[in-house]
């Protein structure tokens, strides 16, 4: 089943905690502290693989979460790094964060990969903490979060020569000639419901891709017929290869037939009709063909047009090498770095803002890494808070704004009374 849109969330694995212990030695009086950091959270990957060309795995593993790390150990040993999760995605896929419609990801080369979801940093143990003014630190850090977003997964074919066309163009019956793909042929429109992939090899060395898209009608770009849903996957395609169809049936007048698809190409996206585009009359073997074939080429003017017929193969091969030589003529698309994630503005360190039961409540993305980093179950990982309050002037700026001691203030929704 092919699925070009998926919404999914992603939840990278959590830092291991590091551990306060000490070293226990037979004649060591003062062993010192020995306690391990904790282990780094798993990553989310993602890896484009030539080998799939749906989204639809996805739809049935819409929540990827990667392994935690383990918490430090005893004699300064680093707890295990959580499990990576690696994920394969089509070629043309585009990882969009839902939430702010970024595009943070583009894969268009076989083999790539990118980090889509950071694993949270492991806590420091103990030993971290040893300095001459305290050479034996009671307390320790708790890992970091790991990176957990909503993402959109958007599929654009990513093809050398895309088939455009109205509904019975004949686009599905050339690409069952010229490559290895088996598309669903029939007498009526819109037999072609999802873009089909095939490969056109011309030797062993020569070889290029080929889209069969949906056949498009007038007011696509407005969703009519199966509309923009497969309009974006022409845009991936590096050439296009304009059927028309010389059935006086289905055409009466194919040259209208040749401007209704353009006019839908330009109203979607003017620089698509920038692109190379061939152009092919089909179905040449049938009554009324070369009349209707005449009736194009001399309102074309001087525009190239192929008439083919894969009943009989008339200028089949000719038609092939004509797509390889305009295909060579354009170099590949390049991996662009578009991951935005990192990049946006800076948030405060920490906010401060009185509440309307006229308690002071703090936030903020750094505040927020300080207490989720503290233990506040071990009484001189709370005083190491509080002194962090001190260092960051979060203590001084509350007692600016009237706070004395004895008040309670709001810390991400805990409650904390004011000291000396």
């Amino acid at each position: 089943m092919f699925k070009d849109l998926v919404v999914i969330n992603v939840k990278a694995g959590k830092g291991g905690n590091g551990i306060v212990a000490f070293r226990r030695e037979k004649y060591v009086e003062f062993g010192g502290p020995a306690g391990g950091d904790g282990g780094q959270g798993g990553d989310i990957i993602f890896e484009a693989s030539e080998d799939l060309n749906t989204l639809i795995d996805f739809s049935y593993n819409r929540h990827l979460v990667a392994g935690d790390g383990e918490n430090g150990l005893n004699k300064n040993k680093k707890g295990k790094d959580g499990q990576d999760v690696v994920f394969k995605v089509p070629l043309g896929t585009e990882v969009y964060d839902d939430n702010k419609e970024l595009l943070l990801f583009d894969f268009i080369t076989n083999g790539q990969r990118e980090t889509i979801a950071k694993g949270g940093r492991g806590g420091r143990g103990n030993t971290s903490f040893k300095t001459h003014k305290n050479p034996a630190p009671h307390y320790s850090e708790n890992g970091d979060l790991g990176e957990e977003l909503k993402l959109r997964l958007e599929l654009k074919v990513l093809a050398d020569v895309g088939l455009i066309g109205l509904p019975n163009a004949g686009k599905s019956t050339l690409i069952g000639a010229l490559s290895n793909a088996k598309p669903k042929v029939d007498s009526y429109p819109f037999t072609t419901l999802n873009p089909h992939l095939g490969i056109v090899r011309l030797d062993y060395q020569k070889s290029f891709v080929m889209a069969d898209l949906p056949g498009l009608i007038s007011g696509a770009h407005q969703g009519s017929g199966l509309g923009i849903k497969f309009l974006k996957h022409i845009e991936r395609c590096r050439v296009l290869l304009h059927l028309i169809s010389m059935d006086e049936n289905e055409n009466k007048d194919p040259y209208q037939a040749y401007l209704e698809i353009n006019e839908e190409l330009e109203k979607y996206n003017k620089e698509l009709l920038t692109r190379p585009m061939l152009i092919a009359a089909t179905k040449m073997d049938l009554n009324n063909s070369k009349k209707q074939f005449k009736l194009l080429k001399a309102k074309l003017g001087d525009k190239n047009v192929y008439d083919i017929s894969v009943f009989d193969n008339h200028n089949i091969n000719k038609l092939k090498y004509a797509l390889y030589d305009e295909v060579v003529k354009i170099p590949p698309q390049k991996v662009k770095k578009t991951h935005q994630l990192y990049h946006l503005k800076e948030e405060s360190f920490y906010t401060i803002k009185k509440a309307e039961d006229g308690v002071y409540e703090l936030s903020g993305e750094g505040l927020k890494k300080v207490f989720l980093r503290t233990n506040f179950n071990n009484p001189e990982g709370v005083k190491r808070f509080a002194y962090q309050l001190n260092k960051y002037g979060i203590t001084a700026e509350l007692r600016n704004r009237g706070v004395k001691k004895g008040d309670e203030v709001r810390i991400f929704d805990y409650l904390f009374e004011m000291r000396d």
